[in-house]
Parts: structure tokens; C-alpha cells; sequence
């Protein structure tokens, strides 16, 4: 038996140049196979790579042929290696455009359309979609961990007696530009999928408004540049009244963020005056603020419409903020708990609200 393996060993190694994809190749792995020589001598014979071996034996016990079968549809445009590495790019560089890939894959020698390097993404879950705005988070994450562990058991009758009030933009014509990234499923808050902003960078206006479990109170828009004196008018005119027609009481708190219009030292006293309770709230956190989903709903609603002119665009935005239900406005307030567990659960970071 000795001698006849050695022969066949001889006879292979004058051999060894044959081409792998051969059905000659193949069928001298099975012959030496049946013949009981393992994967590793075979592939030493034949100086061909063992897994190769292992792979042509492994069809063999299968399907019983050494013969190429029928492939099912057209072969993949992007080989497996090419293929992975886009994932990967597109996954370490969220941020990466098609085009980028596309030209990736030339480099290569492995020129496809935009489309297929889509649907390679797709496969593992990864798609294109517009980032996210977030604020830019630094040094506050403390300050909003802290926020959000010292409120999270507080009762649901507190937040029904909390005003919350903000500032937002209201654009003529659509919203501000926008930058596709790709994501996995759950993943559209991560930092590295969100575009940094910082407040109020035209066809625009800017409005006030406020709101608690009750509905909407007051709306109105902030004429020229708000300064701290314009904000003291406007709270005048407009807080005290909005506590009024939603019932709040009058040991109702106040929520507003801490711009520095918002904290100057008059407008402190005029708090303490009317004795107003407000709110100390972390800087740099909208996602904290449940108006901001309010103020989502109402340009939404306000661009459906089409105003032509920012006279429009103002009764618009009054006339959808007070159709906003008080059903939304008491769901926001009642699972307010559910965001601060959020905003713990990201140690102080950016949530998905």
C-alpha cells in the first residue's frame, strides 16, 4: 500500500500545475479521496490549497459529481470580499456618501451602480436616512444625568402642574437642509448619526409658545431680535394667562431653558416678584422639553398648508397650534418619566426624543 501511495504522490507532483478550476483537478481530489488519502495530503500533492480540497470532497458526498451545477440566477455583480468592505466603510463612516462608495468599488475593479451598493447595505440592515439634529453635547451631560435621576420619581401630579414654554423658527419655505447617514435599525440618535446644531444660526419667524397637561396656552410672534427685555413683555402678557385659562393653580412651575435672556438677573426678579417657581433645567437639552414634539406637530401641519407669506405662515401656526389636542398634550406630560429613564439610560447623552 506504501509503495502504491508513493507512486501516486510521484505522479501527482509532476503534475502540479493544473488548473484549479478543472474538472481534471477535481476529479483526481475524489480518486485520491476514495483511495484513503486524507484532505491534507491530497492538497500537498496537488499543491492546491487544503480548503479547496475540503470544499471539492464536501460537493462530492453531497450531490455525488464533480461537475459545476446549475447556478440560480444571475452571479452577484459585488464579489463577497468587495461586498464586506462596503459594509464596513459604511458602518465605521455612517456618514460616507453613495458616491464615495461607488468609487470605492472602482478603485477596486468592480464598477456597479449606486443601487446595487444600496441593496448590499440593505441586506445587513443598514439605509440611508436624514441625520438626526442634535445639540452638540460637552460638558453638560452631567448636569442633565443629574436633571433626570433627581425628577424621574417625581409623581405625575407635579408634571400636570408644570408650564412648559420654548422658542422655536418657523421657515416660509421648507426646512433647513438635510444629510443622509446610514443606520441600523434603533441606532438613528447614536452620536456618530446626528448633525450638531447650535440655536438660531430669510423667509422666517420666530414664535413663543407654551403648554402643559391641560393643552396649548399661548402662541405669539417675537417681532425683530429677542432680547431680554422683549422676553419679560412677552412672559407679561402671556404666562400669567396661559396658567390662568389651563388651570394650573397658582403653585404651578415654569419651564424654560437657559438662554441667557431667559436667566438674566431681571428676569429672575420678575419671577420672584409674581412668584413663579421655575424650573432649573440643564443646558442644551430640547430632547428633555416635550414642546419640541409639539412644535414638530405644528410644522408639520403649518408646510402642509403652503402659506405663500409670512403673514400666512403666523395664522397658520395659531390656528394649528390650537387644534393640537389635549389628549397629545397630556400624553407627552404623563409619559415625561419614560423620557427622563431615557436620558439616564444614555448617562446624560442624547436620547431618542
Amino acid at each position: 500500500m506504501d509503495s502504491v501511495c508513493e507512486q501516486q504522490f510521484s505522479d501527482l507532483a509532476t503534475d502540479s500545475r493544473l488548473d484549479l478550476d478543472t474538472r481534471q483537478v477535481r476529479d483526481k481530489v475524489i480518486e485520491q479521496f476514495k483511495a484513503g488519502l486524507g484532505s491534507k495530503k491530497i492538497s500537498q500533492a496537488l499543491n492546491i490549497p487544503r480548503s479547496t480540497v475540503q470544499a471539492i470532497i464536501q460537493k462530492w458526498k453531497e450531490y455525488g459529481t464533480t461537475v459545476n451545477l446549475p447556478r440560480q440566477g444571475r452571479p452577484p455583480k459585488l464579489t463577497g470580499r468587495t461586498r464586506r468592505a462596503l459594509i464596513r466603510n459604511a458602518a465605521k463612516r455612517p456618514m460616507v456618501t453613495l458616491d464615495e462608495l461607488q468609487r470605492s468599488t472602482a478603485q477596486v475593479g468592480e464598477s456597479v451602480h449606486r443601487t446595487t451598493i444600496s441593496r448590499a447595505l440593505h441586506k445587513v440592515g443598514l439605509y440611508g436616512r436624514v441625520a438626526r439634529r442634535k445639540p452638540l453635547l460637552t460638558g453638560n451631560h452631567k448636569s442633565r444625568l443629574q436633571f433626570s435621576t433627581s425628577h424621574v420619581g417625581d409623581t405625575a401630579n407635579m408634571w400636570k402642574k408644570v408650564l412648559w414654554s420654548d422658542e422655536t423658527k418657523m421657515e416660509l419655505f421648507g426646512q433647513n437642509a438635510k444629510r443622509c447617514v446610514w443606520w441600523k435599525t434603533n441606532t438613528a440618535h447614536h452620536s456618530e448619526h446626528t448633525v450638531p446644531t447650535v440655536k438660531y444660526g430669510g423667509s422666517r419667524i420666530m414664535l413663543w409658545g407654551c403648554f402643559s397637561s391641560a393643552g396649548t396656552g399661548k402662541l405669539v410672534r417675537v417681532d425683530g431680535k429677542m432680547d431680554g427685555a422683549k422676553y419679560r413683555a412677552i412672559l407679561e402678557e402671556n404666562l400669567l394667562e396661559s396658567a390662568k385659562d389651563l388651570r394650573l393653580g397658582r403653585r404651578f412651575t415654569f419651564q424654560q431653558d437657559n438662554d441667557p435672556k431667559h436667566k438674566a438677573r431681571a428676569t429672575m426678579e420678575w419671577f420672584k416678584t409674581k412668584h413663579i417657581h421655575v424650573l432649573e433645567w440643564p443646558s442644551q437639552s430640547p430632547d428633555l422639553n416635550p414642546i419640541e414634539n409639539l412644535w414638530q406637530d405644528l410644522k408639520t401641519a403649518v408646510h402642509k398648508r403652503c402659506p405663500s407669506n409670512l403673514t400666512e405662515l403666523e395664522l397658520f401656526c395659531k390656528e394649528e397650534w390650537a387644534r393640537i389636542s389635549v389628549c397629545r398634550c397630556a400624553k407627552l406630560v404623563e409619559t415625561y418619566p419614560k423620557r427622563l429613564a431615557a436620558g439616564i439610560a444614555a448617562k446624560g447623552g442624547s436620547t431618542k426624543y
